[in-house]
């Protein structure tokens, strides 16, 4: 791996955004360069202290599933090396952890697919026995299966969270036709996923698709995919143990830094989850970043 990177700086392109992790540059207009970077967000913060590899890492495994999934749905990869538009003295910030993509018109709405019932599934089920409008059984507990996977949207709420919306609002959105496209290929990528990661001791509980259109107006899937910050990732062998005693399984993310963020004191008072964050000690980190490498070389070995 590559020294970390907590953000880049192409002053060769000119900067589109920066997100939570990537930095997206304009490459001429039609095209975009996304540089996964080192950072990680917990709550909705982005910490000091970036998790070494961990941009190297989702961009391996985003290039790896768009590889296996490119017959279910086009993806917004070029197919050119991302070093080829920056200067010589930039490659080092783009090697291993950028991608090279075209430039869509971006649906605004989360495709999200779940197959199991964590987080705010979780939640949601509790208070209505449905998700996103989507009713249930009875008798479901935190981390069960589901009967077959479902497609529970969301959409950017006005504070930059995501929302959970019914799939009525998606087609008032985008319109009928395009909003049934997104949740068959959304289910179906899922599918494939989730049953390829199984033979590799892994459960995809479920995950969030980005779609948007290409000039001819095809549906294109774009961002990244199925990562662990895309993805809830559970390991087979704690999955039953975990399920038994009605707690989360253990997962391959963030959880070590949201932990730790949950139990440390900032100024002898628990961390009211704004910025500043708290240093994150080296610990956390080393931990944070094998659970990343342990996924992607879990998944691609």
């Amino acid at each position: 791996m590559t020294a970390a990177l907590h953000t880049s700086h192409i002053a060769s392109l000119p900067l589109l955004a920066r997100g939570k992790v990537r930095d997206n540059y304009a490459v001429g207009s039609d095209r975009i360069l996304m540089v996964a970077s080192d950072r990680l967000s917990a709550f909705d913060v982005i910490m000091g202290e970036p998790i070494p590899g961990k941009g190297e890492i989702l961009t391996q495994m985003a290039l790896f599933w768009f590889g296996r999934l490119g017959h279910v749905c086009p993806n917004h990869l070029t197919g050119e090396a991302p070093e080829s538009v920056v200067t010589p003295a930039e490659v080092p910030q783009v090697q291993g952890r950028s991608m090279l993509v075209q430039r869509l018109k971006p649906i605004l709405v989360e495709a999200v697919v779940r197959g199991y019932l964590a987080g705010s599934g979780w939640k949601e089920y509790q208070e209505s026995r449905s998700v996103c409008g989507v009713k249930l059984p009875n008798g479901l507990k935190n981390a069960s299966k589901l009967p077959e996977p479902i497609f529970t949207p969301a959409a950017k709420a006005a504070s930059g969270h995501d929302e959970n919306i019914p799939y009525e609002k998606v087609v008032e959105m985008i319109g009928p036709q395009l909003a049934e496209q997104i949740r068959e290929t959304s289910i179906r990528i899922y599918r494939e996923a989730a049953d390829y990661a199984l033979t590799k001791g892994l459960i995809i509980a479920d995950t969030k698709f980005e779609f948007g259109l290409d000039p001819q107006g095809r549906l294109v899937l774009m961002d990244e995919v199925l990562t662990p910050d895309s993805s809830r990732y559970w390991p087979v062998e704690g999955y039953e143990a975990a399920f038994a005693r009605g707690e989360n399984p253990p997962s391959y993310d963030k959880q070590f830094v949201r932990d730790w963020l949950e139990q440390v004191k900032v100024d002898g008072k628990p961390w009211d989850k704004t910025p500043p964050a708290p240093h994150l000690p080296q610990e956390v980190i080393a931990k944070t970043a094998a659970k990343y490498r342990e996924a992607l070389q879990r998944l691609t070995s």
